[in-house]
């Protein structure tokens, strides 16, 4: 079977790169082989910049030892570097877009150079095309939940007992990277108001990054220590979602196709999003969980506390998102859709 490289210059560990690990371990679980170059652990040490002549060589000298057919770039400066490495052996280019940021005109040559961009959702697809990129290139594939992790089966009781929520508690979620766009500001403050209608309530901050000692700083000053909770980096994140009442996820800009909205439907638990990015693809309002304007959190505290207050309602929203995640965002359908441009590419070369 042919071997994909996937290339990933960031530093981070979000959703992006949690799907290029979960899409590797599924490439070589069915056959394929699979390679990922990243930093600072990598054969490339760190790719600096897309002039960085030494991690352009290095790409070129894995590419051959590695036997690689295909590339898949990810982040700016790897798609510059991995792109051309990969054209000057002849070989075939992906080009990743995870983000829902748009793309200058004067910046698209980097997409032009790919044969194929998958965009995490027809959102980001939208804007590729508005860069000037032919439709024909632009595949729109969002990420897939491993449902043997994320099932209606999950327990969230041990993480309930962990974190000490009390029975009957109802608990309230973010799970991200912590970071500005991700709306944790807007989330402690429709905390707050859910406190005064619904003093029990617990809220769990899930995730590290950049913006931690910052957000928790916030909660110090906002006077909500006992009701908040922050985890920091968590693995068993199937386990979160179904210690949940409700997922909420207010990001502010920048949201593709959030891999945490699919997995929370998965196991079963109701979701409300801003409508920003792809947010709207994974959730119709009032059909398979709540919708609301990006930065309101009196719109955030509303619709969760709607849900909180009938949970009948609430479990058939999620039912109906649970099957909506389980049909169409699996990490089979997502992977079938992938190998399906990697395969056409490669019949080509």
């Amino acid at each position: 079977m042919p071997t994909v490289l996937h290339t990933e210059a960031s530093r981070g560990l979000g959703g992006q790169e949690l799907r290029i690990l979960a899409e590797t371990r599924w490439l070589l679980a069915h056959g394929w082989g699979a390679l990922i170059a990243c930093q600072p652990e990598s054969p490339l040490l760190a790719m600096r910049s897309a002039l960085d002549l030494r991690a352009l060589a290095a790409l070129r000298r894995l590419m051959r030892a590695g036997a690689v057919s295909l590339v898949h770039t990810h982040s700016s400066v790897d798609a510059w570097l991995g792109a051309v490495a990969a054209k000057s052996l002849g070989l075939p280019v992906v080009r990743g877009r995870h983000v829902s940021i748009p793309i200058r005109r004067s910046r698209a040559l980097v997409y032009r150079l790919a044969d194929r961009v998958i965009t995490s959702g027809e959102a980001v697809r939208a804007l590729v095309l508005g860069a000037g990129i032919a439709p024909a290139r632009v595949v729109s594939i969002p990420p897939g939940v491993d449902t043997a992790r994320f099932h209606p089966g999950v327990s969230g009781r041990a993480v309930r007992e962990e974190l000490g929520i009390p029975a009957g508690a109802p608990a309230v979620g973010l799970v991200a990277n912590i970071r500005g766009s991700k709306g944790h500001n807007v989330f402690l403050e429709a905390a707050r108001e859910i406190l005064h209608h619904s003093p029990h309530a617990r809220f769990l901050i899930v995730g590290d990054g950049v913006g931690f000692a910052e957000v928790r700083q916030r909660v110090r000053d906002m006077g909500l220590e006992p009701a908040v909770t922050m985890t920091g980096f968590r693995r068993d994140i199937p386990e979160i979602m179904a210690a949940l009442d409700v997922l909420v996820l207010p990001s502010l800009r920048s949201e593709a196709t959030p891999q945490v909205i699919p997995q929370a439907l998965a196991v079963g638990t109701p979701v409300v999003a801003s409508t920003v990015g792809g947010n709207p693809e994974l959730v119709r309002d009032g059909d398979t969980g709540r919708l609301v304007a990006p930065g309101d959190p009196h719109a955030l505290a509303h619709a969760v506390l709607s849900l909180l207050a009938d949970p009948d309602r609430a479990r058939a929203l999620a039912r109906a998102g649970q099957a909506a995640a389980l049909a169409r965002y699996s990490i089979a359908a997502s992977m079938a859709l992938t190998t399906e441009v990697y395969r056409g590419l490669l019949a080509q070369s």
